[in-house]
């Protein structure tokens, strides 16, 4: 998911205060109704399904909608949520089956049925929106539907379907709300999953109580949740600050984030590694200034990454090389290997080859709201323009007009967040670098779309890693995207909230259920 969807997790670490081991504690009679208050900078580009593929819509999805398939705190593999069990069919990876679980009802009173799951299934590939989700599901050939039964035939063999089942894009929606030719535009919510949506607010809150009609993998609804938006990092610490919220999460500034303490009698913090990656997109187009790959080739000589980390970042984040960050199976660092230091000479003499107009002029557009984008592009605009080489014009854009123009591909260069669908290194492939990718740089190379589907063969995830690397030397040499850093996870809760270790733990699933007072 884009930028800000999944983050997988190498290790877990829970900073606690010391003799509290509150964690574990039971919540009192008195609180189980009492509402939590958790702030976000995430932003809701749609309450459908099938117009949204970033963090902040799919954060609220996984609260309100079931999928077939969910994944469980710290797990690495599917399990079932409205199915009852799934499995591939044969040994060709290309027939998946779910049988559905019974008695799970839509908020109408309405039995869900395999023909809502293949409903769901289908309009996403048929609205096809430019910031939805449907180029996950580009080996999906078909649905049947079949009594309590569900089947997925695929167009070529694909291990990690049942990862992507298990994500925002299989969100399970009642066909008797959610028109199949278009986006619900209203902002209602019809799903069966562990919340019910009250009452949504655009950019300010989501009210969630909880739904006592949930069957599924969550074994306790939680309580009850008011999810709030801020326009940015320095608006949710002061939130943080007054005892607005009780939860924070994605995300605070980073100098405050770098001066967290453990020892803080009055919070609690949560640090945990994860697999967040913030890339620099270069639009390949004819047409386009970044076009010609020795254009671009000369922009990854000149971007420093450790300063970057260390100044913009306050430290918070590492330097990363990579297409698939660091602990996922495949991870290299190729652009290391490419472009191992800053060096202007030779990003010059790439120039003079490509016979182009000195200095080369772009504009870089970023979401002027998220986090510290624009400090970070102006960071990046300062290590391009001081070889000469380079004249960059900045732009920021509110979050969802800043979607749409990448999309659309009217941006010369972007930085984006990427949040991973769920937890393979495919996620990182045909989402980010294959043809018709959703970064939409215009990039198509056929051996690199070889290597991605050739990837997905094979069940055992680690027989995979040679055509990984593969992949991450081409992308490395025709550079369509430039990756900057790998990000860690913070939450940070009051003393009196537990469970805040589970909300954001690295399988996609946005946990709101996992927190309650002690």
């Amino acid at each position: 998911m884009r930028s800000v969807r999944m983050r997988v997790l190498a290790t877990l670490l829970v900073l606690a205060v010391a003799g509290i081991g509150g964690w574990q504690l039971l919540p009192s009679q008195d609180d189980n109704g009492k509402t939590i208050t958790v702030g976000t900078t995430d932003s809701v580009t749609s309450l459908d399904p099938a117009g949204a593929y970033d963090a902040g819509s799919w954060a609220l999805f996984s609260n309100v909608f079931q999928s077939l398939l969910t994944f469980e705190a710290g797990g690495a593999a599917p399990v079932p949520d409205a199915a009852q069990s799934c499995s591939f069919v044969g040994s060709d990876l290309k027939t998946y089956r779910c049988t559905l679980r019974r008695g799970l009802t839509f908020p109408s009173g309405r039995e869900m049925t395999a023909e809502d799951v293949k409903y769901s299934f289908d309009r996403v590939k048929a609205i096809k929106s430019d910031v939805g989700p449907s180029s996950l599901l580009s080996t999906l050939g078909s649905v049947d539907a079949s009594g309590s039964t569900v089947t997925f035939h695929l167009s070529s063999p694909d291990a990690t379907f049942p990862f992507k089942v298990a994500t925002g894009a299989g969100s399970i929606v009642d066909r008797e709300k959610y028109p199949a030719k278009g986006l619900r535009t209203d902002s209602g919510v019809d799903g069966t999953g562990p919340y019910k949506l009250t009452t949504y607010t655009k950019g300010k809150k989501a009210v969630l109580t909880p739904n006592s009609a949930y069957k599924g993998a969550v074994e306790k609804t939680g309580r009850p949740v008011d999810l709030r938006y801020y326009t940015d990092a320095d608006a949710l610490n002061s939130a943080w600050k007054a005892k607005q919220v009780d939860v924070a999460s994605r995300q605070l500034p980073p100098q405050v984030l770098s001066g967290l303490s453990a020892s803080d009698p009055d919070q609690r913090l949560s640090e945990s590694d994860s697999s967040e990656s913030r890339n620099l997109y270069l639009n390949t187009r004819a047409g386009s200034p970044l076009h010609d790959v020795r254009v671009r080739q000369a922009v990854a000589w000149l971007i420093n990454r450790e300063q970057l980390a260390a100044t913009v970042y306050k430290g918070t984040v590492d330097p990363l090389y990579s297409l698939i960050p660091t602990g996922l199976t495949g991870h290299t660092t190729s652009f290391f290997d490419a472009y191992p230091t800053q060096n202007a000479k030779k990003a010059r003499a790439l120039l003079i080859e490509a016979g182009v107009t000195l200095p080369v002029r772009f504009t870089y557009g970023y979401g002027k709201n998220s986090g510290s984008a624009a400090a970070e592009a102006a960071d990046l605009k300062r290590q391009l323009e001081a070889s000469g080489l380079f004249k960059v014009t900045l732009k920021g854009y509110e979050w969802t007009a800043f979607q749409k123009r990448w999309a659309t591909g009217r941006l010369d260069a972007y930085a984006v967040g990427w949040v991973a669908d769920y937890p393979d290194p495919d996620t990182f492939g045909a989402t980010l670098v294959g043809t018709g990718a959703t970064m939409n740089t215009g990039y198509s190379n056929k051996a690199v779309d070889n290597l991605i589907q050739t990837s997905r063969q094979y069940a055992d995830r680690g027989d995979a890693t040679s055509d990984l690397r593969t992949l991450q030397q081409d992308i490395a040499h025709d550079v369509p995207v430039i990756p900057l850093w790998q990000g860690k996870e913070y939450v940070l809760s009051s003393e009196d909230v537990g469970g805040s270790q589970y909300l954001d733990d690295g399988t996609g699933v946005y946990r709101l259920w996992s927190l309650n007072w002690i």
